[in-house]
């Protein structure tokens, strides 16, 4: 059985997410940045949208990956540390 796989590509990301109905967003914390959140369907109130390009510089500052679903059908996905492969 395949498992999530880990993505820093920004542009596999926005296409995922777009293809699924996501939008980036963010949830406020007081501090900088925020959590970051994919946003499905109806806007979650408890969200901030935000542009692609202040999701991926929160993205990039926060050393993030996006584990995505090996079932194209499937809108599970999950920000994590950045895997050491995947850094910069």
């Amino acid at each position: 059985m395949a498992s999530a796989h880990p993505t820093v590509d920004h542009e596999e990301i926005q296409r995922w997410a777009e293809k699924h109905g996501g939008r980036p967003a963010k949830v406020e914390t007081g501090g900088p940045g925020g959590i970051l959140r994919l946003d499905f369907g109806e806007k979650d109130p408890n969200l901030t949208e935000i542009s692609w390009e202040e999701f991926f510089a929160i993205f990039d500052d926060n050393d993030l990956a996006l584990l995505l679903p090996p079932d194209a059908k499937s809108r599970f996905n999950k920000f994590v540390a950045r895997p050491k492969d995947l850094r910069h």
